[in-house]
């Protein structure tokens, strides 16, 4: 299966050891060498690399952690093809606009038939290439659409809600581990995943709350006065205290904290307009 990271800080900051890390899993520590990309937000917009080959042999990459520019919120991702051939189209994170700004997602898991189970109609988002985790995305933004196109952005709660309802269902067809920000927060679900003896169980995601009285390298330090950041992983990338979070939780988050947590295990069932089976 594939591995997530994301950070989120109360100012931009960069995070070269665990970025390192992460990447070494891709061909190197791990096996998830079908693939990376990695997105660093600004302004409501992303900046959004990706390559179809391993991290830990990539080039671009290494380019990139040496001249790392601070951000407040990165998503990243490490592939390991489990639907879709090998290529450009299948690299996460993907990216797609909505209510004028973009929309970054990544997921780790196998969502089996998803397009057997939700039907749902869009002359907007449109899948590029033929994973799971893309498809299940598009299907996230048409739920999403009816609240931004209203003059304002929706309020903090309707896309919790939206959310949540979503990797609901979504848990209901496989491993569901998802990443998702609109720039303004970040959403993430924690399920199971295969683990290392290939069992699939929780944990799907670990949780690392880290200030500047604790950081994993002295490298990583802040380019602004105050680095506490809030990070996410599907494995621990330090000896750190990474906290496993359990199975059906969704977070919240915006500049290094945490605004809502559900258990989704409480969050009441809706049904959409289109069709779940």
């Amino acid at each position: 299966m594939c591995e997530l990271f994301c950070v989120s800080s109360q100012q931009p900051t960069t995070v070269p050891h665990s970025l390192t890390e992460f990447a070494n899993r891709g061909g190197d520590t791990g096996n998830h060498s079908d693939g990376w990309g990695i997105a660093f937000f600004q302004d409501g917009d992303a900046l959004l690399i990706r390559e179809p080959r391993p991290s830990a042999r990539s080039a671009h990459l290494v380019f990139l952690r040496e001249r790392l520019e601070p951000s407040a919120l990165l998503i990243s991702h490490i592939r390991r093809a489990t639907q879709g051939r090998v290529s450009l189209r299948n690299t996460q994170p993907f990216t797609r606009e909505l209510g004028g700004r973009a929309h970054i997602f990544a997921h780790n898991g196998d969502l089996g038939n998803i397009r057997e189970h939700v039907v749902f109609a869009s002359t907007h988002h449109r899948t590029i290439g033929d994973t799971d985790s893309e498809f299940a995305f598009c299907y996230l933004l048409k739920l999403l659409q009816p609240l931004w196109q209203a003059p304002t952005p929706p309020t903090f709660e309707q896309r919790l809600d939206v959310f949540g309802r979503f990797a609901k269902t979504m848990a209901g067809l496989g491993e569901a581990n998802f990443l998702y920000s609109d720039g303004d927060y970040l959403f993430a679900h924690s399920h199971r995943r295969r683990q290392n003896d290939g069992c699939i169980r929780p944990p799907g995601l670990h949780l690392l709350h880290r200030n500047r009285h604790e950081q994993a390298s002295p490298a990583e330090t802040a380019a602004a006065s105050d680095p506490s950041a809030l990070l996410l992983a599907s494995v621990p990338l330090s000896d750190e205290n990474w906290l496993p979070l359990p199975e059906f939780t969704v977070l919240a988050i915006a500049q290094g904290r945490i605004c809502a947590r559900l258990d989704l295990r409480e969050h009441a069932t809706v049904e959409f307009d289109e069709a779940i089976s």
